[in-house]
């Protein structure tokens, strides 16, 4: 079974989160769902301009740690999304 992360709040975070609405709130706990919930969501196809030595030395060190490049760009920005501000 996967364990899940648990998530602290420091106090300024918490006091600025008194100021919003329900309907942000209710947002915040969809997106929330959406990203860790455990039903797979279907990908999207995406485009992405980047430079070509970039890519090259990104896929260089993602085949040098045996992951595939793709899957981790997607573990960086989920990482990013969900790291506290």
């Amino acid at each position: 079974m996967k364990e899940k992360p648990i998530q602290y709040y420091d106090p300024d975070y918490i006091e600025r989160c008194k100021d919003l609405s329900d309907d942000q709130i209710l947002q915040f706990l969809e997106d929330y769902r959406k990203l860790v919930g455990n039903e797979p969501e279907k990908c999207k196809l995406i485009s992405l301009k980047i430079e070509p030595s970039l890519l090259k030395a990104f896929k260089f060190k993602a085949d040098k740690e045996n992951v595939p490049y793709q899957t981790q760009i997607k573990r960086l920005m989920k990482s990013w999304v969900t790291q506290e501000p």
